[in-house]
This record gives C-alpha cells, structure tokens and sequence, in this order.
C-alpha cells in the first residue's frame, strides 16, 4: 500500500512555478511517509500534480510511481494505492489489445486499462485501491475509490482547485488549507464518532471520494459517478448450493489476497473469520514448502482481570493455541501494557487525523506496529461480521426494532459528559435521526420481501455502509501508520454482493449466527473452531488501565486551555470519573463502554490542540 496526493485546476499553470509546486507535492508525500517507507516520488503537469509515498509490495524494482505511459505524443500519469487481485487476467487482456508492459506492477495495468477503455475500466478490478488519473487528451483528474471503502481517498474543492489524499494531512500540507470544524463536524465526533457519515471528512470543506464512486475534475469542474453498488435480486440457488459458492468465493479471495513478492502473514485471533484466512494461507504455503508466520494480540496479565459477559463470552488464548497446533504455524503473541496503550491513544490521532476509536484503536495500532517487526503484510479476517451477520444487533428484537443505528440505541451515554447548553446547539437527536433515515433510504430493495426481510437489509446495509466502515478506517489507518499492509479478503465485492442477496434463514440455518460462513469452512477448521461463539477484538478490563484514564483526563480537565473542556459539564465529568464504569454496556459497538468514552474526550481533546482547528460556529 501507499500514499497518494496531489492537485488538480484547468485554470492554473503550475509548470510557471515548478520549484514551488514540486516542493507542495514533497511535502504532500513527506506528511505521509509512514503510508509508504520504500520510496518517493512526484509529477508535476501544466494543470495537475501527482506525488506518491511507495510502500514495496509487488515488482519491488520496477514499480515506482508516479507511473507514465505515452500514447500518440500525449502522456498519462496515475498515482496509486492499493493491490488488485486479478492483474494477470487483466494484463493478458490488454495485451491482447496491443498494449506492451516494461514492468510486473499492477499499477502499469490500471495505467494501460484506463488508456484502453476509459474510466469504465474501473468495473474490470478486483481489489482495494484509491488512485488519480491524470488525462491529457480530456484535460481531466480522475479521482477513483474501490468498492467497498477499504482505501481512503479525501479531496477539497476551493476556488476550482481540487486538492485530494489518502489521509487528511496530506491536504493539510497544501498551502492554506486549515483545519476548521463546523456544527456538522462537530455532530460527526460527538453524536455518531467514531463513526462517519460516508462522504464526510468531518473538517469544515473536507470530503471523502465514495466507496464505489469516481470523480471526474476537468475544465467543467468536478462530477461524481457511481460505477458499482449492491443489487438486490431473489436468491435461486439452493441451501447446498449456496454453501458451495460460499466457500469457493471465500477460499479464492483468501488466495487472490496471497499474492505478493515478499512474506507475507495472518492475525490470528482464534475465532472462525481469522482462523479460516490463517487456514486457508497455511495449506497454500505447504505447498510450496513454506511455514505460515501468524500474530494474536492481548494485553499484559489480561487473564488476571478477564470478565466474561454478553459481549465478550471468552478469552482468545485457548483458542489461538488449538489453532497454531492445527496449523503448524509460526506464531508470535502478542502483548501491550497500559501504558503503551494509553499513550499510543494520541498516535491513533495522528494515524486518523481525527479522534478514532479510543483505546480500541490505539491497542491495534500497537498491534499493527509490532507485526510490522517482522511481515510487511498481513491477511485479516475483518469484515465477516457485516457480510454475514455476527453481530448481536442482527439477532436482538430490540435492535432489530430500533428507528436508529443499532450499534447506538441511546443516544443518553453520548450525552453524560457533555454540557446542557452544548447538546441543545449540537441537536443530537435530530443530526442522527435525519443521517440514519438517508441511509436506510439507499437501501437496495427487492418487491417480493417480508416486512421483516426488507428490514434485514436495511440492518445489513447500514453495517457495509457504517460499522464496516468504520473498522476498515481503524485496519487502513493503523496498518499504514506502521507501513504494514492489511489485507481484507472478505472485503471482496464478489462475496459482498453474493451474500447480500442470501436469505437471513440459509445464512443461520438452524439458529446458528453466521452458520453459512461456518458450513462454507468444513474442512478447512476442527469444529470446535468453526462452533466457537463469537468473542470480539480483545480489550484489557484491568481497572489499572482505567485509573490511569482518570488520572489524565483530571490533568486535562485542570488545563485552563484544554479545547474539549468548552463542551464538557464539569460536574458530570466529576461525577463520571467517580463512577465505577460498567463494561457489558457499550456506548458504541461492542467494545466501547466507560473507559473508552474517556479514551475518546482525551483523543478529541489531543485532536483539537495539535492540529490547532478553529471553530466556524
């Protein structure tokens, strides 16, 4: 993976000032090195700049970016973040078509399928990616973003310039571009954070290319084009079938996903989703010979302090020894103490550029760094949950009934911090409601569906579209932050789209959660594995680590200057640090309860300081 950046105005020459624009385009690429460690580079045009931070994946000599290809005298240029998984059919196609290739790269591909069929080629990849085009025929940046949101892409419009990159610093770095937080920014923190409304980049003029989306920027200005989204349409396969097709499109994801010229690893957690990526990884490395290194996370003495509730029924440990034994892997554990953990909660900031999901985050940005001592990519079992309905708020009638986000019923927990007067501005309830009805107004619909399987897919759209979001955010962020690759072989569109239209009965035949996953892995798992209850991310419940939270948050709180202090209720803040904190009931997600709310004031607090954001109320 990598960093991208530039700009783009059809009114501008920026080859007049090529020593101050190449220096914008350094800088652009500078802020983002962690993305990309290997290598740098930068293009400058008449009317666009590109600049790249390479991490080295694939053709480790001849991939370097900015690429350019040369057509009938006219040069095209692309920037690229990603890995496609079908380059080699791709590249025999265009081959076909004439086309000559002086590198291995899938960038080169992208480039060359671009010049041959336009920006529609985009459909013809399978993959995670964000990449700019630069046309010179049509005096046109082309902006694009994969199917499901796994690599980032923001971009600003001012005065006819557009500014785009992987992550916010990077516009940042372009002359007068200044963090600002408006009343829908501050809403995006405080009412649906860590969460984001899909589009949105939260500063004041920022926003994200969407999943699925292009954008095209040329001398008529900017447009938007959707290339792909979910259909829905009646499932005729069989309950047998079903599970076959499954698990091919499983399976051949996970090994598409392998691909690589260095080592690559797995995070191994012991339940189904990362067991059956490690699974399937280890068998197609036995057979050339080599041994599977795969990593599992905890927190120091964490079995000590272990509470088991309806969140999370069990430790991982147990279960991550049955499968390295399984496996024949060579396996690492993992380890953070709170400390580091606590401290790691403002390099989630700078990792996201935006407050993240408090000590969630930071424990996996730890995670990611450690495994970066020794891979430089890693295959995840992430998003299985959203495809194939794991969570509780899948299966609880009170979830399932809910006119708003199930992941945040009670907007009460959000509230128990913040002062009266600063609620009332915000209107809480109003900014989530309106937000959540958009969202389940793009629900595909199908004519023919129940009641109660229409709202099935308006819980499973929401989950694609915000809380799978929202953890591919945290994967890319903090992945990148240590110049890892973090590979999502679920995040496949042909699983997504697949699954989506599978009745929620075959999906938990016989009352078991996530059971067509499950039959799709026979074979690959012992059953005790594949039968395991779901036991989310781990989170340490030593009250150490929370007294250690108390203890900053009072130093913030006594700081005159502390900028999140302007929305907070000292009282209420006094009374929440005296309060013993209730870990079964989250305020966000699974995970997220009273030790992570004072994660995230301090994250806010940190976010607001170091990149100096003014308020425009």
């Amino acid at each position: 993976m990598c960093g991208i950046a530039g700009f783009y105005c059809a009114k501008k020459h920026y080859l007049k000032e090529p020593a101050r624009y190449e220096s914008i385009l350094s800088s652009m690429a500078s802020v983002q090195r962690h993305r990309g460690p290997d290598d740098e580079g930068i293009w400058l045009w008449e009317h666009a700049g590109l600049s790249h931070a390479r991490l080295s994946i694939i053709d480790l000599a001849g991939g370097r970016q900015p690429m350019t290809k040369t057509d009938a005298g006219q040069t095209f240029a692309i920037v690229y973040n990603g890995e496609l998984y079908n380059t080699g059919e791709l590249r025999k196609e265009l081959r076909d078509c004439g086309h000559t290739f002086l590198t291995s790269s899938d960038t080169e591909v992208i480039l060359a399928g671009y010049m041959e069929y336009g920006p529609e080629f985009v459909k013809r990849l399978n993959g995670i990616f964000a990449f700019a085009i630069l046309d010179p025929v049509k005096d046109s940046l082309f902006l694009f973003r994969d199917r499901s949101g796994v690599k980032p892409l923001f971009y600003t419009v001012r005065d006819g310039e557009v500014v785009f990159s992987s992550e916010l610093k990077g516009i940042f770095a372009f002359p007068g571009m200044e963090p600002e937080l408006d009343r829908r920014g501050l809403n995006e923190v405080f009412s649906v954070g860590p969460a984001r409304t899909s589009g949105c980049g939260v500063f004041k003029g920022m926003e994200e290319v969407l999943p699925g989306h292009f954008l095209c920027c040329s001398p008529e200005g900017v447009s938007n084009h959707c290339y792909w989204r979910l259909e829905s349409r009646p499932h005729t396969d069989s309950y047998e079938r079903t599970v076959e097709q499954t698990s091919f499109l499983v399976t051949d994801a996970i090994r598409r996903q392998m691909v690589s010229d260095v080592p690559i690893c797995t995070f191994l957690s012991g339940g189904v989703d990362s067991s059956l990526v490690s699974a399937v990884c280890a068998a197609e490395l036995k057979k050339r010979g080599e041994r599977l290194n795969t990593f599992s996370f905890d927190f120091v003495d964490n079995d000590r302090y272990f509470k088991a509730n309806s969140f999370q029924p069990s430790q991982d440990r147990p279960f991550v020894d049955k499968m390295v034994e399984f496996l024949g892997s060579s396996h690492h554990y993992l380890e953070c103490d709170n400390l580091t953990q606590a401290d790691r909660l403002y390099d989630s900031v700078l990792a996201h550029d935006l407050p993240a999901m408090g000590d969630i985050d930071s424990s996996m940005l730890q995670f990611c760094s450690m495994v970066k001592e020794h891979n430089k990519v890693a295959l995840t079992g992430e998003c299985a949950d959203e495809i194939f309905g794991g969570y509780p708020w899948f299966h609880r009638k009170e979830c399932f009934e809910a006119h708003t986000f199930p992941w945040t019923m009670d907007l009460n927990a959000r509230k128990v911090l913040l002062s009266d007067d600063f609620i009332q501005f915000l209107g809480m309830e109003d900014y989530v409601r309106e937000t959540y009805e958009r969202s389940v107004a793009e629900t595909p619909r199908l004519d023919g569906d129940t009641p109660e399987e229409a709202r099935r897919r308006e819980i499973a759209y929401l989950n694609l579209r915000w809380f799978m979001q929202t953890l591919l955010n945290r994967m890319d962020r903090d992945s990148m932050y240590s110049g890892l690759e973090a590979r999502v072989p679920f995040a496949d569109h042909r699983i997504i789209e697949y699954v989506w239209n599978v009745p929620w009965d075959m999906k938990t035949r016989g009352g078991v959660v996530k059971n067509l996953l499950r039959q799709a892995g026979r074979g690959h798992l012992p059953d005790e594995i594949l039968f395991r209850r779901k036991s989310p991310y781990p989170k340490t419940y030593d009250t150490n680590y929370e007294a250690l939270l108390v203890e900053r948050v009072r130093e913030m709180a006594a700081d005159s200057c502390a900028p999140v202090m302007q929305f907070l209720d000292r009282k209420k803040l006094e009374r929440f640090l005296l309060s013993p904190s209730d870990y079964g009931r989250p305020w966000y997600g699974q995970l997220m309860a009273g030790p992570q709310m004072l994660a995230y004031i301090l994250q806010v607090n940190f976010w607001m300081e170091h990149y100096k954001i003014r308020l425009t109320l």
